[in-house]
């Protein structure tokens, strides 16, 4: 038979097990699961789209679905911004991601005349991409979807593109820490397309050309002066034209970044380009669309 000194002792520890299996209870449940268990008080990780590419593939809006154009993609940053575009305008955004929860607050629009069709789209992806929206990611795929599931984006992840074999549009000059667009009325055709013969190639903005080019680390040499045809350009036209040329003459550093690619030489002194989708895959030749005339001499 106990006595009742050890009965009080049993009791004792009996209290004091039932206390820490409580304490070990509430910590299991503090500072969330990743969804281990059935408990409803585990909290999701946050939805990890920092520093991720997408191509829209179509909107929902009140029910109704709409296929995106051409173009139509968004960026998250991870400075919590996302940035895109319509298939026309450029835009932005603010984004708090909480669990599989995105809030976005739409802030800015570019306003470019747009064809019917896609001022349509854009509308309704600005009313799609605002306020909270719970995704979910299955592969390359990104739904966003309203809360009452009336409202919705469908994306696509986009590879980044390599150095070589892509097309890049020039579409911007470098200065130290300034970045310019292109002269006033010097077009869009300058582009160069650096391909796996050693060569680079493209167009001036007038002028197709060609060199020969080496890459090393994170430099591109192109050995010049390099050949151009003899067509007549704009002022504008050979502005920019005698500015590309100087600059693709020696080494360059250059950095890529998903579909962007500025080089730029020892002085601060290169230009930005931007994937061209609608070429990038084709052969280097005739990059530029001049009527794939061959560059022909050194000036």
């Amino acid at each position: 038979m106990q006595t009742q000194t050890q009965t009080q002792r049993t009791l004792a520890s009996a209290a004091s097990a039932a206390a820490l299996a409580l304490l070990l209870a509430a910590c299991g449940t503090e500072g969330g699961s990743t969804g281990a268990g059935s408990g409803s008080d585990t909290v999701s990780p946050d939805l990890p789209v920092a520093g991720t590419h997408w191509t829209i593939g179509a909107v929902t809006v009140d029910g109704r679905r709409s296929a995106a154009p051409d173009g139509a993609r968004v960026e998250f940053g991870a400075d919590g911004r996302a940035r895109g575009n319509s298939g026309c305008n450029t835009f932005g955004a603010t984004v708090a991601v909480k669990g599989d929860t995105l809030t976005v607050s739409p802030q800015e629009i570019t306003e470019m005349g747009c064809p019917e069709d896609r001022q349509r789209f854009e509308t309704e992806l600005v009313k799609a991409f605002t306020g909270p929206l719970k995704g979910k990611q299955e592969g390359e795929a990104l739904t966003l979807t309203s809360p009452d599931g009336r409202n919705g984006l469908e994306l696509t992840a986009e590879a980044d593109l390599p150095l070589r074999g892509t097309t890049w549009k020039i579409d911007g000059l470098i200065s130290g820490d300034t970045a310019s667009s292109l002269p006033a009325g010097s077009g869009d055709k300058a582009r160069l397309v650096l391909g796996a013969d050693g060569r680079v190639s493209g167009n001036l903005g007038c002028n197709n050309f060609a060199a020969t080019a080496r890459v090393e680390g994170k430099t591109l040499t192109v050995e010049g002066p390099a050949a151009t045809t003899r067509m007549m350009c704009t002022g504008p036209q050979m502005q920019l034209e005698t500015k590309l040329y100087e600059l693709l003459d020696g080494p360059l550093t250059y950095r890529l970044d998903h579909r962007t690619l500025t080089l730029t030489n020892a002085d601060g002194e290169g230009l930005g380009a931007t994937a061209d989708t609608a070429t990038t895959g084709g052969t280097s030749e005739g990059a530029g669309g001049t009527g794939g005339q061959e560059p022909s001499a050194s000036r």
